[in-house]
């Protein structure tokens, strides 16, 4: 599977995929990385690629030729990559995104800077846009690293064991339970006495009980789906 970030600042991203599990998924060959900054389709002889917004308003927005430039020259090599735009103006990703995208070859991600994009951007060019959640960054590059390793660890090979995708949070509406390792006894806290006892299926059943309490008291909006669901 193959990521392509349009990004202003390439070296915010490239750094994520230096180590550990999706620097593994690189070598192995299960997703491949790249990096382009629409500044190299720019055609004002600074380099710029934001200007003042029309009607006023705070901040500079990106300006729409030097991204569109880009985007036509990503879609003229790839011409099924599923475009993704980075925005707080958007729905909210969640874990069924994540699954549904893992099934797609090539996924470009454009991250935002100043004030977001020419509105016309995303309509002539995304097919999803995105929010990572209720609050403003200073760019989309952080959002599309947790898009990208939430959708990378959905492909087969790319976690150790593929087991662990089983049972984690979001499945089923719910925040997943409480886990522990030895010992037993940490600082006067002991693991629940249920998890040491064999019994598979009880602890099973008790995980979920612990699930819901948990997701109750955190997530109540994921409790109440949870319980309108059933």
């Amino acid at each position: 599977m193959k990521f392509t970030f349009v990004t202003l600042f390439p070296d915010l991203v490239s750094f994520y995929f230096k180590d550990s599990i999706l620097h593994k998924a690189i070598i192995k060959g299960l997703i491949e990385v790249s990096f382009i900054n629409p500044r190299t389709f720019s055609k004002n002889k600074y380099s710029k690629v934001d200007d003042y917004q029309v009607g006023g308003g705070a901040g500079l927005l990106l300006e729409p030729q030097s991204i569109s430039d880009c985007l036509e020259f990503l879609l003229h090599k790839e011409p099924q990559s599923h475009i993704i735009f980075l925005t707080p103006c958007a729905k909210q990703f969640n874990c069924k995104d994540s699954k549904r995208l893992s099934l797609k070859k090539n996924i470009i991600f454009v991250c935002g800077r100043y004030e977001g994009f020419d509105e016309r951007l995303i309509e002539l060019y995304a097919n999803e846009v995105f929010s990572i959640g209720d609050f403003v960054m200073t760019g989309g590059e952080l959002a599309a690293l947790c898009l990208c390793d939430s959708i990378s660890r959905n492909l087969t090979g790319v976690l150790g064991n593929m087991e662990s995708l089983k049972g984690e949070s979001y499945e089923d509406s719910l925040l997943e339970a409480p886990n522990f390792v030895k010992p037993y006894e940490f600082k006067g806290l002991f693991v629940p006495s249920v998890y040491s006892k064999g019994n598979h299926a009880i602890i099973c059943d008790f995980k979920k009980q612990v699930a819901e309490a948990k997701t109750k008291f955190h997530r109540p909006d994921l409790y109440l789906t949870k319980r309108l669901n059933k």
